[in-house]
């Protein structure tokens, strides 16, 4: 497979993860190998070209615009680690640039910018594809002149030689007057301006940018010298090639671009199309609006749901939709909740005594300001202390222990996700009598006591043996009343607004890591559904959530599939394109 052919059939790649930035980084890694266009005998040789640069060498030295020639170590085949064509050479970066240097702070620094000035690049302002000139800084034309060992010329090359930008590389245009430059910049000018060009393509190649990442200097990797750059082996094409190499990855950056508005033109669609579909079932006016919705949503679901971020936001509005009573539907047979709490409310005295339970009550108790949206009449708004009868409990923290038999502490993470998952703990250092409420039993309700303002409050149930698991001091444990379901409860407390809930109450010193204590827990407002009517929205949401599995899955694989087709013909392209001319192809010394 060649180029031409990667690119007549690029549609059914398109969609691959980073399809198209990885179509440009390939466009460049032909390039710099020969194998973009065809190589012409009739071209004038590269050597021709370095001879043609050795006499403006012998040129400015006589004038005395150079002080010396400068000898390098020839290019050897541990430097080009694939063939080139005969017709090309390899060269040390040194050989070709008349200046190689980087710029220069003026004393000072941000306090000499001002409002008008020569313009002073710094790496914010050099990118690939061109000098972004939006926020240049700008220095007096008295600075200016000082740092003169650092003005920049028309067709400049400049190269970022810090920080994360490290390795972005700009031409400097025509139409560019005057400006300086700062010392996280390296300029580059040429002898014979005319490569300029393919030099920058070349160093924004995927070649050139690991040369530039595995030679960078420095405790933190951050930096590229001068002394490195000069050294840097650059190919050199005939003139006339380059010319046609360059001329070749214009147009096809070109339909880079079209691919790329056309991909997000695609996804812009179906994001307003998702969210729109998102919105009509979270705000349908009545029943019978949300369930023609609802059904317009679940014939089109392949359609609608294309990212993971689809899926994601799909399972927050089918949680969303159950605890607003509004995923099925309600049925005046069911015990009512008023029954169904005074049931609660009998066994809590049994339990703690009524005057207890009275003070719980009364503690507990929401405001009109508690309550976020309005429910169906056979629902009632309460607080989760309501359907307690164990707890709120803190956990405990014990010393970290190096001992393979000792206990198993359960870490943040095994709720962060909003289910319990045995695979975090640690092993600490307690000794915890079997019967107490520190280890966790089936039906235990856990809350993140601290975490992230996006974590704090995320709830998980545990539903596994009794006495494998502590669980920490950052986290609360409940236990619920068996005539509520635990499920239906663990869903309202993963609901958007018990999510918005706990975000605003949470406070604390640590703004990385707010906390909620036991009084805003007991306030979470639940809206309590019949129990009947709870079991039913449980297994509808277990339909739904399965159902959400299965896109997701078919998403992962056809992404999968789409990046190893990717792969493959990425490789093929590379490996096979321009085969027939690889015999005039060699490495050279």
């Amino acid at each position: 497979m060649n180029p031409e052919v990667l690119l007549a059939h690029f549609n059914r790649i398109s969609e691959a993860p980073d399809a198209v930035p990885r179509l440009r980084r390939f466009i460049l890694e032909l390039a710099v190998r020969g194998k973009l266009v065809q190589q012409d005998s009739t071209d004038e040789p590269a050597s021709e070209l370095l001879n043609a640069i050795q006499a403006e060498k012998v040129r400015l030295l006589r004038e005395g615009e150079i002080k010396k020639l400068e000898a390098f170590e020839p290019v050897t085949a541990n430097d080009i680690p694939f063939p080139i064509p005969r017709s090309w050479e390899a060269i040390r970066m040194g050989c070709l640039a008349r200046k190689l240097g980087a710029g220069s702070t003026p004393l000072g620094g941000k306090t000499v910018y001002q409002k008008e000035g020569v313009p002073f690049l710094r790496s914010q302002n050099i990118y690939d594809r061109g000098l972004r000139l939006d926020d240049v800084a700008l220095i007096s034309r008295a600075m200016h002149d000082k740092m003169s060992g650092t003005h920049i010329r028309q067709n400049d090359i400049l190269l970022n030689i810090t920080g994360a930008s490290i390795g972005r590389c700009s031409l400097v245009p025509a139409t560019f007057t005057e400006g300086n430059v700062s010392q996280h910049v390296a300029i580059i000018r040429l002898f014979f301006p005319a490569i300029r060009e393919f030099i920058h393509m070349s160093l924004i190649s995927p070649f050139f940018q690991k040369v530039i990442d595995d030679v960078q200097v420095g405790v933190s990797r951050e930096g590229l010298s001068m002394q490195r750059l000069r050294l840097f082996p650059m190919l050199l094409p005939p003139l006339a090639e380059q010319h046609r190499i360059v001329t070749r990855v214009n147009e096809l950056m070109g339909l880079c671009d079209r691919l790329e508005r056309g991909f997000k033109e695609q996804e812009d669609r179906r994001d307003r199309l998702a969210g729109a579909s998102f919105y009509r079932l979270k705000n349908g006016a009545n029943a019978e609006d949300f369930r023609n919705y609802a059904r317009f949503h679940l014939n089109h679901l392949s359609r609608l749901v294309t990212r993971t971020e689809h899926i994601s936001e799909f399972r927050r509005t089918i949680i969303n939709l159950a605890v607003r009573g509004k995923i099925v539907p309600q049925d005046s047979n069911d015990v009512p909740v008023s029954e169904l709490l005074g049931r609660i409310r009998a066994e809590k005295a049994d339990l703690i005594g009524a005057a207890a339970q009275e003070r719980e009550d009364k503690e507990s108790r929401l405001s009109a300001e508690d309550i976020p949206f309005d429910l169906p009449s056979s629902w009632r708004w309460e607080p989760l202390q309501s359907v307690i009868v164990f707890g709120p409990q803190n956990g405990i923290s014990p010393k970290p222990s190096l001992r393979p038999d000792a206990p198993r502490a359960v870490t943040l993470t095994a709720t962060t996700k909003g289910t319990f998952d045995s695979r975090y703990f640690k092993r600490v250092d307690a000794a915890i009598p079997q019967e107490s409420e520190f280890w966790l039993r089936p039906g235990d309700l856990l809350f993140q006591r601290g975490n992230t303002r996006e974590y704090v409050g995320m709830a998980a149930y545990y539903s596994g043996e009794p006495g494998l698991f502590l669980y920490p001091d950052l986290m609360i444990k409940v236990r619920l009343s068996e005539k509520v379901n635990l499920r239906y409860i663990h869903l309202c407390a993963l609901a958007p607004h018990a999510r918005t809930y706990f975000s605003t109450h949470a406070s604390g010193a640590q703004a990385t890591m707010p906390k909620i204590n036991q009084g805003v827990l007991v306030k979470l407002p639940i809206p309590l559904a019949p129990f009947t009517e709870q079991i039913r929205i449980v297994a509808k949401v277990d339909e739904l959530m399965i159902l959400c599995d299965q896109l997701e899955a078919q998403l992962t694989s056809t992404q999968s599939e789409k990046q190893s087709l990717l792969e493959a013909v990425l490789f093929h392209a590379l490996n096979d394109s321009h085969r027939e001319t690889d015999k005039n192809f060699a490495v050279q010394a």
